[in-house]
């Protein structure tokens, strides 16, 4: 029995790595293909297997998301709070309730049920899904400006929280026929956010010291990540916080610090995410039987449609006004409120509480996932390419190697593979322009290595090593890009033909291009500008300014370092914000 247990997991783990390319190909989540790939091994489906193990289903959830959660910690930086935090926490307190509270009257209306298992039902559903949003957004090979990017990963790593706090509440509300303390209840709330923040944070430091100081073989470093993140996530669970947020924001301390291997921690941490994912989905399409949706699948439509066009947008508008954000970006962050193993894995709570209509909620919930998936989910590039949101990005090094020896600094080999369009076209090595304090270490091409000179044509797939520091994988990365020298997204079209300081006056502007700017004090810098129209500028924000177009090019802190202008755009004679 063990090893038909073993075989069947096997097979299906398998089977769903090797159907996930299909997804890129015809637009559809592959978190949606892992979990159709757990309907069809269920009882109603082919595989015919009967799982009804809630209390596996809800042990494997909760280490699944915890992983999760800590890849997409780990792949945070710092920058991304400057423009992102506060809009997130915004959106994943204010906004979670507000979502909540719409959604649970609609079920109040559709499916007749008590006020507070209504209630229970929205706040179920209404936070967004880590494991969906950093896969979709990490995976589809988007690249949003940082003020979009940022409020999403912060929003669906920290809400958690709330969702689990109007959950916990509203069930023991029914659970005490109303009888639970208004003050009980919101020390739970500072619990789950205080003990989250605090222990996450101090749990990440300690845990960065501890690498640093132990000498340990290349191969465990990952490993202790790993375990030290579940140390914390469970710790904090057991103190009554939130062991998500926690794990989450330990993965943030630990990759914005110099700690030891830390490349070959993310390399091994994605797999560990992907496995997590595969996991969570497979056994929560398990759990589900298929012929109990059919009678909930009108009702259970209505919910998700309230929710997602409803809901949710009426959230982000009530909680993103205050903080600049143009109405694309709006639209975007109210489409991208998706959802995905969280409500399922809150669904669980009632089931294992025995209360009534628990299967309802786990079934509707079900019902949403998978609408918001197959619906949200395919859309979300099309749209993003539609609403402008993208900016130019450049290639990741297919390996990066950390020296992490005496005398080498905080150097690494980092390989980049030359693909696409581009490199259709051979460009000599001489005129690559490495920067300065990097070293190419050599070519590959054919299986064999060499080292370039000046003459030497460089060209789709050949890998080119080169040794460098982490500071200057950014400069690197949009060196080696892949995108053709035509591309929408280039440099010379996305941000202009002409490059300035962000220091520049708009009286330097006038003066050296020969235009009039009206509305705009000449003494003012383009770095000000930009900062009274967008707060906290990001790479990509777009200023009107008379005749011409200006787009930031790179930043530091709130400060624009870097603008490209645009001398072929339209021409007003008043200042428009691009929105």
């Amino acid at each position: 029995m063990t090893t038909d247990l073993l075989l069947f997991i096997g097979l299906l783990l398998s089977l769903s790595i090797l159907l996930s390319p299909l997804s890129s190909r015809i637009g559809m989540p592959v978190l949606l293909l892992f979990l159709a790939i757990g309907m069809l091994a269920g009882e109603d489906g082919p595989g015919g297997l009967p799982f009804n193990d809630f209390g596996t289903g809800f042990l494997v959830g909760n280490l699944a998301l915890a992983i999760i959660l800590l890849d997409g910690g780990l792949r945070t930086r710092r920058e991304s709070f400057r423009v992102g935090l506060k809009p997130a926490l915004s959106l994943a307190t204010v906004g979670v309730a507000i979502t909540a509270g719409l959604t649970g009257l609609a079920a109040f209306w559709l499916f007749d049920l008590p006020l507070a298992v209504a209630l229970l039902m929205g706040a179920i559903v209404s936070s967004t899904d880590a494991a969906a949003v950093f896969s979709l957004l990490q995976g589809r090979g988007l690249h949003l400006n940082d003020r979009v990017s940022a409020t999403l990963e912060i929003e669906s790593g920290s809400n958690d929280p709330m969702a689990i706090f109007l959950t916990l509440v509203l069930l023991s509300f029914i659970q005490s026929s109303g009888q639970t303390p208004l003050l009980e209840s919101l020390w739970l709330l500072v619990q789950q956010f205080g003990l989250g923040v605090a222990g996450g944070l101090l749990g990440g430091r300690l845990l960065a010291a501890l690498i640093n100081r132990v000498q340990l073989v290349p191969a465990f470093y990952p490993l202790l990540v790993a375990s030290g993140g579940l140390v914390v996530f469970a710790g904090i669970n057991s103190l009554g916080g939130s062991g998500f947020l926690a794990i989450y924001l330990s993965g943030v301390v630990l990759g914005n610090r110099r700690i030891r291997m830390l490349p070959a921690v993310l390399q091994m941490h994605d797999g560990l995410a992907w496995l997590a994912q595969m996991a969570l989905f497979l056994i929560l399409g398990l759990l589900v039987t298929p012929s109990e949706l059919v009678d909930l699948l009108i009702p259970g439509l209505v919910v998700a449609a309230v929710l997602i066009l409803l809901a949710r947008p009426i959230a982000v508008l009530a909680t993103l006004w205050p903080f600049g954000f143009h109405a694309r970006e709006k639209v975007f962050i109210s489409w991208v409120g998706l959802r995905g193993a969280v409500p399922i894995v809150l669904a669980l709570f009632p089931v294992m509480a025995g209360i009534e209509h628990a299967h309802l909620l786990f079934n509707v919930a079900f019902c949403v996932v998978l609408v918001s998936l197959l619906v949200q989910g395919t859309t979300l590039a099309p749209l993003a390419h539609r609403l402008r949101l993208e900016v130019p990005s450049g290639q990741e090094p297919r390996r990066r190697l950390p020296l992490d020896l005496p005398g080498s600094g905080d150097h690494e080999l980092m390989v980049f593979e030359l693909t696409g369009e581009r490199w259709r076209e051979p460009l000599p090595f001489s005129e690559l322009n490495l920067p300065r304090h990097v070293i190419c270490a050599g070519v590959f091409r054919d299986s064999e290595l060499f080292h370039p000179g000046a003459e030497t044509e460089l060209a789709e797939g050949d890998l080119v090593a080169v040794m460098a520091s982490p500071g200057q994988l950014d400069e690197m990365s949009k060196l080696f890009d892949t995108h053709p020298r035509t591309s929408p997204l280039e440099d010379r079209q996305f941000f202009g033909e002409f490059v300035l300081n962000g220091d520049a006056t708009v009286g330097d502007v006038e003066l050296f291009y020969g235009i009039d700017i009206s509305g705009y004090d000449p003494g003012d810098t383009l770095s000000e500008c930009f900062r009274r129209a967008h707060g906290h500028p990001v790479v990509g924000d777009k200023l009107r300014m008379g005749p011409i177009k200006l787009v930031v090019k790179a930043v530091s802190g709130d400060a624009v370092t870097r603008v490209g202008l645009n001398l072929h755009s339209r021409s007003t004679n008043a200042q428009i914000t691009e929105s």
